[in-house]
């Protein structure tokens, strides 16, 4: 398959995310209905963790095979091994410090000097991504996560068409595209119940949830150009740990907020039906063979 078809498969697996980002413009949603879109939102993340890790196992585990039979030093499945341990430590406890970074930039006290007896004379605004309603700070956490997935699923798709699987390669377009759709969604959820401090909903822009699908489906486009030049399973393991870790702190924040709702029936339909979507729509992927 040829270059150029091969970035538009990966230009349209990429692309569908968009679809579901509208659902952050809803109009100061019910509290219920909030809860049950954040529940959803956490069930598609949960879905994306066991997704993500178990393709970043399978590398390992192939190699342990090997060594098993003799075909391979045990070296290589340490080495996947420390590289996967790494990538989940790296993407969850990087975004634990950022956002302990994130939260003492917000309302620290200016002082007329040093010591106990400063005063504090004013505040200073927090500035950059610290200004920011904790609601589109954690939505931009999940895209960051799920673009570091949808690089995997890009160097998969790049790799099919280069290899000459063209089948496989199409069905992996259909399956990630209809997959994505539901990321979409979850990178948005969060966005549906923002309010400011007089109960009044913010509404992102087009122009700001265009930015979050980009970030969260761009990189399906970038490593469809990078898996069509070369193939890398060390790359691929590194990015697909990376999510895992980012995705995983993404969903303890989720289920704390749904914690404060004491609403345990709506947040356990909404984690089933979040999940069962993406177990729907990744059976397509399977059904291919892939």
């Amino acid at each position: 398959m040829s270059l150029s078809t091969t970035l538009l498969l990966g230009l349209i697996a990429g692309s569908t995310i968009v679809l579901g980002l509208p659902v952050g413009r809803l109009r100061s949603p019910a509290a219920g209905l909030r809860l049950f879109l954040n529940a959803i939102a956490i069930g598609v993340l949960i879905f994306l963790v066991w997704d993500v890790l178990s393709a970043a196992w399978e590398p390992i585990d192939g190699a342990l095979a090997e060594t098993h039979a003799g075909h391979r030093e045990l070296g290589t499945a340490v080495g996947y091994g420390l590289l996967m341990l790494a990538g989940v430590a790296v993407g969850l406890l990087a975004l634990v410090w950022y956002e302990r970074w994130m939260a003492s930039q917000v309302g620290v006290p200016a002082t007329t000097g040093q010591g106990p007896g400063a005063m504090p004379v004013a505040v200073v605004p927090p500035r950059g991504l610290a200004a920011w309603p904790k609601a589109r700070r954690l939505a931009l956490l999940i895209a960051v996560g799920i673009g570091l997935h949808n690089f995997a699923e890009g160097l998969a798709i790049g790799q099919s068409a280069a290899s000459g699987e063209i089948a496989l390669a199409l069905m992996l377009v259909i399956g990630f595209g209809l997959h994505n759709a539901t990321e979409g969604f979850g990178i948005v959820a969060p966005l549906a119940g923002d309010l400011d401090d007089d109960g009044v909903a913010r509404r992102p822009s087009w122009g700001f949830l265009l930015a979050l699908g980009l970030i969260g489906g761009g990189p399906t486009f970038v490593g469809t150009v990078i898996g069509h030049g070369f193939t890398s399973e060390p790359l691929s393991v590194v990015f697909l740990s990376l999510a895992a870790g980012s995705i995983l702190y993404v969903i303890i924040q989720l289920i704390g907020v749904a914690s404060r709702a004491k609403r345990a029936d709506l947040l356990s339909y909404g984690i089933l039906l979040g999940m069962v979507a993406g177990f729907v729509t990744d059976a397509i992927v399977t059904a291919a063979g892939a």
